[in-house]
C-alpha cells in the first residue's frame, strides 16, 4: 500500500440517508477538492484555513452534482494525521457515488476497507488498541459494549499495557546496565527483588487475561440457551421475549426438535438466544437428535434459563437438566403460574439452588422480575460491567497470556539461580507480547489483516 497516494471513500452507511460523506485524505487531499468545489464566492479551498467549512457546489465538466459543505483540516490535527477533506452532500447513493468518482477521477484513488484508521496508526494518531476500539465502537449491539469500546477508544487498555510494558523495560534496562558495569552498579539481592516486582505485574495481568470472557459477552453478546422439559414453555418465552411468534407453540410434548438461534436486547444486554428441544429420554430418532444437541449448547453457554412447568411434577427429567445447571450461570423460571401448581417455588428452590422467576409466558407476566435478574446478575452478580478494563478479543487474551508465560520463565529462571543475562530474554518476550496489543512489535501482516476488517471509510 502507497501511504503517499490520496485516497477517498464513502464514509457513510450503504443506503440512502439525508446527509452523505465523502472522506479525502493524503497530500492532494485540498488540491482534489479545489478542482470540483465551486464557491460562490470564488473562493479556493487552498486559500482557507484549517478546520473550517464552506458552502458550495460539486462540478464536473460544467454539470452540478450536488449542493454540498466542505470541511477542510490540515493536518497533522486530523483523524489520520494527513491533509482531510470531507464532503457533505445529500444522501443519496447515487449522488454519492457520482461525487466519489468525480473525486477519483481528479486525483484521488479508492481507499481499501479501514485504509483510514490505518494510516492514522501509521502516523501516530492511535495505538491498535484504540484503532480496534473503533471498530468494537461502530459494531456495539448494547450499552455495554459500547461503554467499554468508548474506554479503550479513550486508552484505558493502552494505559495499563503500556504501564506494564515500561515497568518490564525498566528491569530490562537495569540487568543490561549492571552487566555492563558491575563496579558501579550492584546486582546483590536483585533477584529476590525482581521476584516480588514480577509478581505483582502478573497479578495485573492474571486479571486482565480473567476479563476475557466477560469481555467477549460485552461485545459478542450473552450466549444463552433455553432448556427445559418438552412443553414446558420454552418456545413461549422466546416468542415473549423477542416480541413476535419466531418458534412453533402447540400442545403436543416434543414440538421443537432443532436448534432455533435470535439475537435480543434485553434490559440493555445483548443475548444470543438459543431455544432447544425438550430434554428428555425418547425413541424418535429426530428428536434425539434435537436432544442431544440441547444438552451440547447449555454446556457451551454462558447462562442457561431453565424452564419448569408448575402445573406438572419434576421427573427424572428435570434431575437430568438440575445436574446440567449445577455450577453454573443460570436462572430458574418457573412457567405456567396461570394454572394450579404442582411444583412450587419453594420446593424448586430447594432443589436446584438458584434464584427462580415465577412467570406466564401465555399471561405475558414475569418477565418484568426475569430482566431484573438479569440486570442484578450482570451488575452485582460473578459478572460485573463496572470500570474495570476489559479484554474483548482474542488477539489480545493471547498477547497477554504470552506475557504471562515468559514473566513466569523468569521467576523459574530467579528460583533456579540462574545468570542475570538470562532474566533479559524473557522479560523482552514478555515485553514483545504486550507490544503487540498497542501495535508496537506487530509486523506488517497483522497490521494489514486487521485492518482489512474494518468497513469502507473509517
Amino acid at each position: 500500500m502507497n501511504t503517499q497516494e490520496t485516497i477517498a471513500a464513502i464514509a457513510t452507511g450503504g443506503s440512502n440517508s439525508g446527509i452523505g460523506i465523502i472522506r479525502i485524505s493524503g497530500e492532494e487531499a485540498v488540491a482534489v477538492a479545489d478542482r470540483i468545489y465551486r464557491s460562490p464566492k470564488r473562493k479556493c479551498l487552498k486559500e482557507v484555513e484549517s478546520h473550517t467549512v464552506h458552502y458550495g457546489y460539486i462540478m464536473e465538466k460544467d454539470e452540478i452534482l450536488d449542493e454540498v459543505l466542505v470541511l477542510v483540516m490540515r493536518g497533522p490535527s486530523t483523524y489520520t494525521g494527513e491533509d482531510t477533506v470531507e464532503i457533505d452532500c445529500h444522501g443519496g447513493m447515487l449522488v454519492m457515488e457520482r461525487i466519489l468518482r468525480a473525486v477519483i477521477r481528479n486525483g484521488a484513488r479508492l481507499a481499501q476497507p479501514g485504509e483510514f484508521s490505518k494510516r492514522a496508526f501509521l502516523n501516530g494518531k492511535m495505538d491498535l488498541s484504540k484503532a480496534e476500539a473503533v471498530m468494537d465502537l461502530i459494531q456495539a449491539k448494547n450499552e455495554y459494549a459500547l461503554k467499554s469500546s468508548v474506554s479503550q477508544l479513550r486508552g484505558a487498555l493502552y494505559d495499563k499495557i503500556t504501564g506494564a510494558r515500561q515497568e518490564i523495560l525498566h528491569e530490562i534496562a537495569f540487568i543490561e546496565a549492571a552487566l555492563d558495569d558491575p563496579e558501579h552498579i550492584s546486582l546483590d539481592h536483585y533477584p529476590e527483588k525482581l521476584g516480588a516486582k514480577l509478581r505483582k505485574l502478573e497479578e495485573d495481568l492474571i486479571k486482565l487475561k480473567d476479563s476475557f470472557q466477560n469481555g467477549r459477552m460485552i461485545r459478542e453478546g450473552i450466549r444463552t440457551v433455553i432448556v427445559g422439559k418438552p412443553n414446558a414453555g420454552k418456545s413461549s418465552l422466546l416468542n415473549l421475549l423477542l416480541g413476535e411468534e419466531r418458534a412453533i407453540v402447540t400442545d403436543v410434548a416434543g414440538t421443537t426438535r432443532d436448534i432455533l438461534e435470535e439475537n435480543m436486547n434485553l434490559s440493555g444486554i445483548s443475548l444470543n438466544i438459543v431455544d432447544t428441544a425438550g430434554i428428555r429420554t425418547t425413541e424418535d430418532q429426530v428428536e434425539k437428535i434435537g436432544v442431544s444437541k440441547a444438552r451440547a449448547y447449555a454446556r457451551d453457554a454462558d447462562l442457561i434459563i431453565y424452564v419448569v412447568d408448575s402445573s406438572t411434577s419434576l421427573d427424572e427429567s428435570d434431575e437430568e437438566i438440575i445436574e446440567l445447571i449445577r455450577e453454573r450461570k443460570a436462572l430458574v423460571l418457573l412457567n405456567k403460574t396461570d394454572l394450579d401448581a404442582v411444583t412450587t417455588e419453594e420446593e424448586l428452590e430447594k432443589r436446584v439452588g438458584h434464584p427462580i422467576i415465577p412467570i406466564s409466558a401465555k399471561e405475558k407476566t414475569g418477565v418484568e422480575n426475569l430482566e431484573k435478574a438479569l440486570k442484578d446478575m450482570f451488575f452485582h452478580g460473578e459478572v460485573s460491567f463496572n470500570d474495570q478494563v476489559y479484554i474483548t478479543n482474542v488477539r489480545h487474551q493471547r498477547a497477554v497470556e504470552e506475557a504471562l508465560d515468559s514473566l513466569k520463565l523468569v521467576e523459574q529462571s530467579v528460583r533456579d539461580q540462574m545468570p542475570e543475562d538470562f532474566y533479559s530474554i524473557d522479560l523482552r518476550n514478555a515485553c514483545d507480547a504486550l507490544g503487540a496489543i498497542t501495535g508496537d512489535t506487530v509486523g506488517e501482516d497483522l497490521v494489514n489483516e486487521i485492518f482489512s476488517k474494518f468497513c469502507m471509510g473509517k
